[in-house]
Order: structure tokens, then C-alpha cells, then sequence
């Protein structure tokens, strides 16, 4: 066999077998991903908050459900859903269904486009460019989904500004509908909350959002959107986020700008017609928040920033 045919033959025989591993085990391979973020305000006790997102759920997905539903067994203080939770047309009553246990606690939650419209067929090399023409499927239930929701509890935080006291732990919350729709008016929410912890919502973590919500002084932006990537390459990460985030922070957290937190959940799914992940299992993420340090006063020996900037 010649040389080039043996290279060609490895490379199908590794192709296919990453190809069965993406599809067919790590697709399945529920993660909970933990982290803790030094976001509260100093003195205040530490919370527990749950992020879900993207489960982009089908009614025969029960694995799926039944691992969503084992997550109140962490019993965590808050919920945040941050949204795309639908991938059909009567994925409601699966959805709830996954998430009845955490809808007896309390939750907060925005939506994202897969909860506004189905998913569609489409080129996946299109999310290698900047092609921003959207293709919409047919219109989803949403409305089902929310009063399904609101009925027991959890708080669309949909350019809402709300107050939650947890255990006496104030939390203000606020949200936008999604950015990759172009459904976002920061505006309706703009302004600097007082509390505990300042919490921000949205769906696809576009920059133009996170600088509105660190311009307002939130400790902590939540979304979800990006799948981690979906498909990473080991020693160099996500190949794409699908929106205009940069690439080193498609999942997990980080800092944007000086006081504000990012987290970014890799998801719990995938569109029914890319159904396949690499190195990025699907995951919820279970986020322990604590008090930030407290800074000391500022002398002569300490500067302010301000002073230190100078010069």
C-alpha cells in the first residue's frame, strides 16, 4: 500500500472516530462546571447560584432531562436561565418537566433566540465568517414556555429591573432581551442598582451589552449563546463564539473591564441539526459567590488610582 494511501486511510479512521466520540459521547456527556467569583459586597454571606442555559431541548431527550432535573440535588440559593431552551415545537412540557425540581426555588431567566424561532438547516461553515444574515425558523412557543415559568415563581428579568432578597442577601437583577437578535434596549434597564450583588443578564454576550451593564457598576453579567464553541481544539480553544466575544472567553469566567465579572455558560445542547461537540461537553455551571476583598483606604504610601494614573 503506498504511503499516501495509508496517510489517507489514518486520517478517515481518526476522522470517523472523532466524529462517533463527538455524537456519541461526549453530546451526552453532562458536565457541572464550578467556579467561584469574588462578587458580593464585603460582609455579605456567600451564595450558591445555579446557571443553565442552552439546553436547546427535544421531547425524546430524556437523559438530558433527567440529568437537568437531578441539579436541584446541589440545592442552590438562585437559578439563572439564560435562555435558547427550546429546539421544537412541543419541547415545552420537556423543558419544565427537566427543570420542575429548580422551579421550586428561586430563578430568574431571559430567552434567546431558539425559544423565539426553531432551529433550521444550515451550512455550518457559515459560523467560520462574518455573515450576519439571520435565518429564522418557525415561530416557537415561548409564551407557553414563560407562563409556564412565572407560575411557579422564577422572574423574567426581559428589561426588567428586579429586587430579590435571598436569605437576606440583596440582589438586583436586571436583563435584555436577546443581542443576536437585536432585541436588546439597554435603555429601558440603564442605571446603577444598589445591592448586595448587581446581577445582568442576557442571552448572547455581545460587548456592546457588557459595556453597558460594567458602565452601570454590576459585579456579574451571566449568559450563555456561545456552546463554549462547540468545537475546540486542544491547546488553542474555541474556534468560534458566534457572536462578537472573543474567542478566550466562550465559556467559563472572566473580567470585563475593572469590576465586572463574566460568565459565559457552554450549554447544555446543540441544534438538532449540528448535533456534535469536541472537547466541550455540555454543561451547567454551579457558581459559589463571595464577598470581594476589601480594599483598603487609600495614603499617601497608597495612591488612589486616580493619582496613580497621573503621569
Amino acid at each position: 500500500m503506498n504511503g499516501w494511501v495509508k496517510t489517507a486511510l489514518g486520517a478517515a479512521v481518526a476522522g470517523a472516530a472523532t466524529l462517533a466520540y463527538s455524537t456519541l459521547v461526549e453530546l451526552r456527556h453532562w458536565t457541572l462546571r464550578e467556579a467561584r467569583l469574588p462578587v458580593l459586597a464585603p460582609g455579605t454571606r456567600s451564595l450558591r447560584v445555579l446557571h443553565v442555559s442552552d439546553m436547546h431541548m427535544l421531547p425524546r431527550q430524556h437523559g438530558k432531562q433527567r440529568w437537568v432535573a437531578e441539579l436541584a440535588e446541589l440545592e442552590p440559593d438562585l437559578v439563572v436561565n439564560t435562555g435558547d431552551n427550546l429546539a421544537h415545537p412541543h419541547a415545552v412540557p420537556s423543558v419544565v418537566q427537566a427543570l420542575d425540581p429548580l422551579l421550586n426555588l428561586p430563578g430568574v431567566f431571559v430567552f434567546g433566540s431558539n425559544d423565539y424561532y426553531a432551529p433550521k438547516p444550515k451550512n455550518p461553515a457559515r459560523y467560520l465568517g462574518r455573515n450576519e444574515k439571520r435565518i429564522y425558523g418557525a415561530p416557537l412557543p415561548w409564551q407557553d414556555l414563560r407562563a409556564a415559568f412565572v407560575e411557579r415563581g422564577w422572574q423574567d428579568a426581559t428589561h426588567e429591573r428586579l429586587s430579590l432578597d435571598i436569605d437576606g442577601v440583596r440582589v438586583a437583577v436586571a436583563g435584555v432581551d436577546d443581542p443576536h437578535l437585536g432585541r436588546d434596549r439597554f435603555s429601558r434597564i440603564t442605571g446603577r442598582p444598589i445591592a448586595d450583588l448587581k446581577l445582568g443578564l442576557t442571552h448572547s454576550p455581545e460587548p456592546r451589552v457588557l459595556d453597558r451593564f460594567a458602565a452601570d457598576g454590576y459585579d456579574l453579567v451571566m449568559a450563555g449563546h456561545t456552546h463554549g464553541g462547540q468545537l475546540r481544539i486542544p491547546g488553542f480553544g474555541a474556534l468560534v463564539t458566534n457572536c462578537g466575544l472573543d474567542r478566550s472567553r466562550a465559556r467559563g469566567a472572566s473580567r470585563w473591564g475593572a469590576h465586572t465579572w463574566l460568565h459565559v455558560s457552554a450549554g447544555l445542547g446543540t441544534s438538532p441539526y449540528t448535533p456534535v461537540r469536541f472537547a466541550c461537553p455540555p454543561e451547567a455551571s454551579l457558581l459559589t459567590l463571595v464577598p470581594r476583598p476589601v480594599e483598603p483606604e487609600p495614603t499617601k504610601e497608597t495612591p488612589t488610582r486616580a493619582a496613580a494614573d497621573v503621569g
